[in-house]
């Protein structure tokens, strides 16, 4: 559903209603406040609630997810609101422009109409090519939360080179065990001083052999988990692609390919039911008996819980500026999400966990937390990687009900989120905006995410997007000698 689309549509039924947002509000008893979020396109309606509102506005449930605004006027408002968060709109310095009642249909037309024209005809409605890989990213997500993020066909072919390798069913899989299934494979893992940079390994198909670096520049640790995301690639029989959407498919592939091979499926479930019954579920406790990173054990828990143990979760990456770098939910979080739906490189509620994680007591220690939102309550766990340039944290939770399965669930640390209302922490309060506004200059540091590795309208898709093939090539030249 397209949430700025489908609040115009409420509000066009409500109005022709003869309903204020007050009486809209004793019919489907839901805050007055949150009905206005709803219609100004701020949140999300859960499927049960647009029957309700259907009911009481006098349409139908299909009426309402028509795909086209319901006036002219909506659909002017609707393109002005858009062009705002295009990139080359915010980087023309204006200021935030919100069309009002009192706003006239002329105005939104000839702003509409430069927008259009600043595009270029082969750009409008503010659509670019690189656009379409973001749509792409958040494609394979939907996928991913369809199938509660479990890939059963992976499973089974992790399970069945884990039983090849003699891997002993319990307790972390071992360096001869993966030395065992590469070889299986037809390759043999060397470590080098001179990878490219730009890389984390390198896979040499002609001799088989994959490259990775020494062991004072990547731990034991996380050479097992590149050498098995290299591996899978060739397992799962991935091809060179020019599809963005395929790119990401592979890397999601490779990436859940290594976590079933090193927390073997089978170990990992039986853990986590016995954690389960003791209502005692922790990424730490899955960290440490399995010998993985903290990351890949919250995406473990991702992969399992839901399909074995009927329990919803959302796992978050996130830097101390509160900006996404990944994000996974199937327990209804309210993440923020751009226009066309993507979460990667939004900002989190300054009062979520993962944020409030880097200003607690002890900023390395883990931070448990239950956060209220308009979406209903929430529990997680925050985890600060202190091996960063820039620090990142790890973010697993669920929904308050379910809580009380993983350790941490007593915790009395709360707090209330009312994002995207811009007055939760977005905006300044009002004094400060009186007191600073005209006399603070802060100049912004330079800083990159995860999109900026997505191409742009002048950049053509790349098969190894950040990788530097020169560098690359050079590389195997020299070894090849």
């Amino acid at each position: 559903m397209d949430a700025l689309l489908l609040g115009r549509r409420i509000r066009y039924y409500r109005k022709d209603a003869g309903l204020t947002l007050d009486d809209l509000s004793a019919k489907v008893d839901r805050p007055t406040s949150y009905l206005s979020q709803l219609e100004n396109g701020h949140v999300e309606a859960r499927v049960g609630l647009l029957g309700e509102l259907a009911d009481s506005l006098g349409c139908t449930t299909a009426d309402l997810l028509i795909d086209d605004p319901p006036t002219r006027r909506d659909e002017l408002e609707i393109e002005v609101i858009r062009a705002q968060h295009d990139p080359r709109y915010i980087e023309l310095g204006l200021p935030e422009f919100k069309p009002t009642a009192k706003t006239s249909d002329s105005a939104l037309e000839h702003i509409s109409s430069l927008w259009r024209a600043l595009c270029g005809a082969e750009q409008t409605a503010g659509e670019r090519d690189g656009d379409h890989d973001r749509r792409a990213n958040v494609e394979l997500r939907a996928e991913m939360r369809a199938r509660n993020n479990y890939y059963g066909e992976i499973e089974t072919i992790a399970a069945k080179m884990l039983a090849e390798s003699g891997y002993p069913g319990r307790g972390p899989v071992s360096e001869r065990m993966l030395l065992a299934m590469a070889e299986s494979c037809g390759f043999t893992i060397d470590r080098v001083r001179d990878l490219p940079h730009s890389a984390r390994s390198v896979a040499d198909q002609r001799n088989r052999v994959i490259y990775i670096p020494q062991r004072d520049d990547l731990t034991t640790r996380n050479a097992r988990s590149v050498v098995l995301q290299t591996l899978g690639h060739f397992v799962l029989g991935h091809r060179d692609t020019d599809n963005f959407l395929d790119y990401v498919r592979q890397r999601v592939e490779s990436n859940y390919f290594a976590a079933a091979i090193l927390a073997p499926e089978a170990a990992a479930v039986e853990h986590l039911r016995e954690a389960k019954e003791a209502k005692d579920i922790s990424v730490e406790d899955m960290k440490e008996l399995f010998y993985i990173s903290y990351e890949m054990a919250g995406h473990r828990l991702t992969n399992l819980l839901t399909e074995h143990l009927d329990i919803t979760v959302h796992f978050m990456r996130s830097d101390n500026e509160g900006v996404v770098w990944k994000a996974y939910e199937n327990d209804d979080v309210p993440l923020p999400i751009d226009p066309f739906g993507g979460v990667e490189g939004q900002r989190l509620c300054r009062e979520w966990g993962t944020r409030q994680a880097f200003t607690s007591e002890d900023a390395y220690a883990l931070h448990y937390q239950y956060t209220d939102t308009a979406d209903g309550e929430f529990w997680c766990v925050t985890y600060v990687e202190t091996d960063r340039s820039i620090p990142h944290a790890i973010t697993v939770g669920t929904d308050a009900r379910q809580a009380r399965f993983f350790r941490g669930s007593d915790t009395s640390r709360r707090t209330v989120s009312s994002c995207p209302d811009p007055m939760c922490c977005r905006e300044p309060h009002p004094s400060q905006r009186q007191r600073w506004s005209t006399v603070a200059w802060p100049s912004a540091r330079d800083r990159s995410h995860i999109l900026s590795g997505l191409p742009t309208a002048r950049e053509p898709f790349s098969r190894f997007p950040g990788v530097d093939l020169v560098e690359v090539y050079s590389f195997l030249d020299r070894r090849s000698e």
